[in-house]
């Protein structure tokens, strides 16, 4: 039937445009932590790659509603698909100004700063959390999505850290208080990223098992079988 094809090659433009924002928002952090701007660069290169695919997948998504009528998990898939990938693009837009920030950095921040402001494991946390996106998505695995909103959490503790920390740590580099800026405003685009990721888990959970999740938890979630 044309509406299976459809569908197939739906979620197979969605899968890529999933493992290209990953990749995306994982070499920003790495072009952060490294000051490497070359990588950078090709974080914002890439923008418009991401963009062009985020187009594509709402327009295949409008056409298979207007045209196919789809029911039950057909009809699920599609509005996952076209809100989750709304999210990724919001995803793509936080790397690229996490990359930006690299070209007006002098340099990484010292060890010290990345230490005490836990910004590998924030970083770990957030890509981590993304991979289990895309492996719930990819092999319809429930229980990689349940688990990605108490990994958020994480984030959460860490970003609500830094505003005292970074008070410390301006008081302690006065040279580098540009520098020091621009990491607190990487830390909060990472925590964004995880509120996203998360986005991203619940519309999964709605897709794969017809379950709303939205303001249902409080704190955490139950771990769930796949």
């Amino acid at each position: 039937m044309q509406i299976e094809k459809e569908l197939k090659l739906l979620r197979m433009s969605l899968l890529e445009m999933t493992m290209l924002v990953s990749n995306q928002f994982e070499k920003a952090c790495l072009a952060f932590d490294t000051g490497n701007r070359d990588l950078a660069m090709e974080v914002i290169t890439n923008e418009r790659r991401i963009n062009a695919c985020e187009l594509k997948i709402d327009s295949d998504c409008e056409n298979i509603l207007a045209l196919h009528h789809p029911v039950a998990v057909d009809l699920r898939f599609v509005m996952a698909a076209y809100n989750i990938c709304s999210t990724l693009e919001r995803i793509a837009d936080n790397a690229d100004g996490i990359a930006k920030y690299v070209l007006e950095m002098t340099g990484p921040l010292s060890a010290d700063v990345i230490n005490q402001l836990r910004f590998k494991e924030m970083t770990e946390t957030a890509i981590g959390m993304l991979n289990d996106a895309l492996d719930a998505y990819e092999e319809e695995l429930p229980g990689k999505a349940y688990g990605i909103h108490n990994r958020d959490l994480i984030l959460n503790e860490i970003n609500i850290a830094s505003s005292t920390q970074m008070v410390e740590l301006i008081k302690k580099y006065p040279n580098d208080v540009k520098q020091l800026l621009f990491m607190f405003s990487t830390i909060k685009k990472i925590e964004r990223v995880g509120d996203l990721i998360k986005n991203i888990a619940e519309e999964l959970i709605f897709y794969i098992e017809a379950k709303v999740i939205k303001h249902m938890y409080t704190k955490t979630l139950p771990e769930q079988k796949n």
